[in-house]
């Protein structure tokens, strides 16, 4: 049987396996197959971002659901935090969202949270796929229809308003809003004035088409110049369904998921909201977050790529804050997902209660030059299954003689084969990198 789901939900390019249009209704009738509890009713609540394909497999998914049974409502295009949080707060059975992310438009993809607004653990998701494969059972058959609507905005941006406490200092900042013509766009504009920043809005336009496209948390190079020209005193870039955000300091800089959740501990340290002594985070983040932390006195727990297992470590040792490079930053006394507005508040409630600039709190953590560079690949060998490829790295390995990190691994969502170096010299490590592309290449036969 074929694996549906990636370390973020099932993700393809929308229109084909798995999410053609027969899948997509087949995946939703599997859910409440493999949710419903006795005679409980499953109730479901469906949010999507702003791609053409999301109304579409919205519709049939929901189809498939109904026809066995559940309750189907729809929010619309929202963040997918707001679908974690309103799940358990409003007492539905699960929540889907329909999203790829950071993805291009063409891509779309379909992430459930449980009814306490996590996401699925991979044995339900393995029960899912399972129920997906079994032939014993077949689908509804009929039209997909419109699918009942409901605002969930309202409840979403009440919650996110508890993180900044009143103060007028906000008043005195200037931001960048880039929605990524996204999901945020039905929310974030509103959340900045209504705190009485002054906010200029960029990537709020989507059309189903340009979501990601040049902007966003991926591309924050126009967030960076829009910044500059301005005199902002800062940016905030989303991503496409608004799960992540990286900001962009007064003099254009990119201040990434890691000296976010470095900054943010030692604020939360400060006022006592920090616990356990640590935080979590990926093998993708940077020594110098580790290096930072340990001055502070806090140390680093290191866990798979994905924000789902910084949310499972996190729950598993009791601890209040995790994340990932990429912006996915968790607060545990908020949400067990990431959240790009609420990361957004807590850095502007941190600027606010010290008084200082982000380039000044994000100068504290130095980052040691990394390398990231991906091939795509045909297939998933394991990695000792390719000879050339474990010989570069044992080559690189006892180049960095302990000073610096390798890691390889292939995406979680796309079929890449990821090359991560640290080291003190930047030039030398990419150098080092792309030999062990090149040798990923030759296995494969492909152009890095």
């Amino acid at each position: 049987m074929s694996r549906l789901f990636g370390t973020d939900g099932v993700r393809g390019h929308a229109g084909r396996y798995p999410l053609d249009p027969p899948t997509v209704r087949r995946i939703g009738a599997a859910l409440v197959r493999a949710l419903r509890q006795g005679d409980a009713p499953v109730r479901l609540l469906v949010g999507r971002d702003t791609r053409e394909s999301g109304d579409w497999i919205e519709r049939e998914l929901a189809f498939g659901a109904s026809g066995e049974g559940a309750s189907v409502v729809s929010a619309g295009v929202v963040p997918t935090p707001a679908i974690a949080y309103v799940t358990p707060a409003s007492g539905y059975t699960a929540g889907v969202v329909i999203s790829a992310s950071h993805n291009p438009f063409e891509d779309n993809g379909i992430k459930v949270f449980s009814g306490t607004g996590e996401k699925l653990s991979e044995a339900r998701e393995q029960a899912i796929e399972a129920m997906v494969a079994d032939a014993t059972w077949a689908a509804p058959v009929g039209e997909a229809g419109p699918v009942a609507a409901v605002d969930c905005r309202a409840a979403y941006l009440a919650h996110l308003r508890r993180i900044v406490p009143p103060d007028e200092s906000l008043r005195r900042l200037s931001i960048v809003v880039d929605c990524a013509n996204g999901a945020t766009t039905t929310v974030a504009p509103e959340l900045f004035r209504e705190l009485g920043l002054d906010v200029h809005c960029i990537g709020c336009s989507p059309d189903g088409r340009n979501i990601n496209l040049r902007c966003g948390s991926t591309a924050p190079a126009l967030l960076a110049q829009t910044v500059v020209d301005g005199g902002y005193h800062l940016g905030i870039a989303f991503d496409g369904d608004g799960d992540r955000a990286i900001f962009v300091d007064g003099l254009g800089r990119v201040v990434d998921g890691d000296a976010v959740m470095f900054l943010c501990a030692k604020q939360m340290l400060a006022e006592r909201r920090l616990k356990g002594g640590a935080i979590v985070a990926t093998v993708m983040s940077n020594i110098g977050l580790e290096l930072a932390l340990r001055d502070v006195g806090l140390s680093l727990v290191r866990c798979a790529v994905g924000d789902k297992y910084v949310s499972e470590e996190m729950v598993r040792r009791g601890l209040s804050l995790g994340g990932e490079q990429s912006g996915h930053i968790i607060f545990a006394e908020h949400l067990l997902t990431g959240d790009g507005l609420a990361t957004a508040l807590n850095v502007l409630r941190t600027l606010v209660a010290t008084g200082r600039t982000l380039a000044d709190l994000a100068s504290e953590m130095t980052a040691y030059p990394q390398v990231l560079l991906n091939v795509r690949v045909p297939e998933r060998v394991p990695l000792e299954h390719m000879p050339a490829v474990v010989e570069a790295m044992a080559r690189v390995e006892a180049r960095l003689g302990g000073q610096g990190r390798l890691l390889v691994r292939y995406s979680g969502t796309e079929p890449l084969l990821r090359v991560m170096l640290e080291g003190q010299d930047a030039t030398q490590i990419r150098g080092w990198a792309e030999e062990i592309i090149a040798a990923a290449s030759s296995h494969f036969a492909v152009v890095p």
